[in-house]
């Protein structure tokens, strides 16, 4: 037996392994916490110094995780945090979960990757697992981190180091999948990295799969992804079709969707939204660009969902023009500016897009959503209305649905808004014809 798989794999079986998780956001502090119901003592590490005080303080910041839970892993000093990255030196496995978005380009920003290894390269050792959870494109494990293991003499992957890839598989709000439930995939550098990793992930998550290589790992991050930015365009299609048909796009999918087989439900919005979904196909047909090959679906799909906040926009327009108002100078509520629906956040959320186009027409913007008191991006801040009630909602000339919260009294808004334009359906129910609907001709 090699000496790391005596030494790593009797302390994870013993739960003696001190576990590291770099990055303290929706993927990394749900991982901490699943390994301290394990009985672990994790160490968090974020560059952030309000989330480090925070989750130190025993206070949380993440929806998908119960106050107490996180407070109760804190207090039984299962669970600290910190901005000092020496603290690697002292831990026996570190999940590396940083962000990994797009530049202006769409091209892949792994900077955060480089950072973070920058930062620990003087601090890791043998008997270590290292596993890199953040999405990126197929090679990036080797490419990015592996390169700093054989660097040290001493450090062999798969004799005395581990080395793996994990995609992460957060859907922020799913009531049913959280991290502990969803099945897990790994590959390691090596066979025996990749048997270390799942010794370890196996003590949070039930089922565990290991496939071949890291590359494999990552590509299947990649085509989860891609397979669903792809139908969610060809679903945004049908309901810009639909409109010019003259049919009701989301009554032809609810039919569609009553077969047995064959067809996966879809269904249309206002774009895409979130850190996932948006950005990783892109890192997809940016690695194929570098082999000579042109990944036309990702293009085309990429097209229709940027495109479809101005269709909602001139959906504003078109809806404003019936009602002889310019969208100069009409003042509009958005309501809601969350990716999705329940949660609080809106990062790469198409309201983003829609408020800065309706902000180059003139038009005057509020917005409404209890998950988001305030909104932040580029040269825009924004307050939410605190609650929304009749007389408020007749202020303004047009209400746009952007995200379904389960929370918004839809009613209120179907009786009391002058013209409303609804991207998810919301509004089915009320049959108005001062409603404007994404899909419907």
């Amino acid at each position: 037996m090699e000496r790391i798989e005596m030494n790593l794999i009797d302390k994870i079986n013993d739960k003696s392994a001190k576990i590291g998780v770099i990055g303290l956001g929706y993927v990394g502090l749900p991982l901490a916490i699943e390994f301290t119901n394990a009985g672990y003592e994790v160490t968090g590490v974020d560059v952030d110094q309000k989330k480090v005080d925070l989750i130190n303080s025993g206070k949380n910041y993440i929806s998908d995780i119960k106050d107490s839970i996180l407070n109760k892993a804190v207090n039984n000093n299962l669970l600290k945090a910190t901005t000092d990255y020496s603290m690697v030196k002292e831990l026996d496995a570190i999940s590396i979960c940083v962000p990994t978005p797009l530049n202006k380009e769409k091209n892949p920003d792994i900077s955060y990757i480089v950072s973070v290894m920058d930062e620990i390269k003087d601090f890791i050792h043998e008997d270590m697992l290292i596993v890199l959870e953040s999405t990126t494109y197929p090679g990036s494990t080797k490419e990015l981190i592996l390169p700093y293991i054989t660097k040290k003499e001493e450090l062999i992957a798969g004799k005395n180091i581990c080395l793996c890839f994990s995609p992460e598989r957060i859907d922020p709000g799913n009531k049913t999948y959280n991290t502990n439930n969803t099945p897990k995939v790994i590959g390691g550098v090596t066979k025996k990295c990749s048997e270390i990793g799942k010794k370890l992930y196996s003590k949070i998550i039930k089922d565990v799969i290991v496939v071949s290589s890291t590359e494999t790992a990552e590509m299947v991050k990649l085509l989860e992804n891609t397979f669903r930015a792809i139908n969610i365009g060809l679903a945004n299609e049908v309901a810009i079709m639909c409109e010019k048909l003259g049919i009701n796009a989301w009554e032809v999918i609810d039919a569609a969707g009553t077969k047995p087989f064959g067809f996966m439900k879809f269904i249309p919005g206002p774009g895409l939204g979130g850190h996932c979904i948006p950005i990783d196909p892109y890192y997809l047909s940016w690695k194929l660009k570098t082999l000579d090959y042109d990944a036309r679906f990702i293009k085309l799909a990429g097209e229709i969902n940027t495109q479809m906040p101005l269709h909602v926009t001139n959906l504003i327009t078109t809806g404003l023009n019936k009602i002889q108002k310019p969208i100069s100078g009409s003042k509009i509520l958005i309501i809601g500016v969350a990716y999705k629906k329940d949660i609080n956040d809106y990062r790469e959320s198409p309201a983003l897009d829609i408020i800065e186009l309706l902000q180059k027409s003139d038009s005057i913007i509020e917005y409404y959503d209890p998950y988001v008191p305030k909104l932040t991006f580029k040269n825009t801040e924004l307050n939410s209305i605190k609650k929304i009630n009749a007389k408020k909602l007749k202020e303004f000339d047009a209400c746009v649905v952007i995200t379904n919260h389960s929370n918004i009294d839809y009613k209120l808004i179907a009786e009391n808004c002058r013209l409303i334009i609804d991207t998810r359906d919301s509004m089915k129910l009320f049959d108005k014809n001062n409603i404007l609907r994404l899909g419907v001709g």
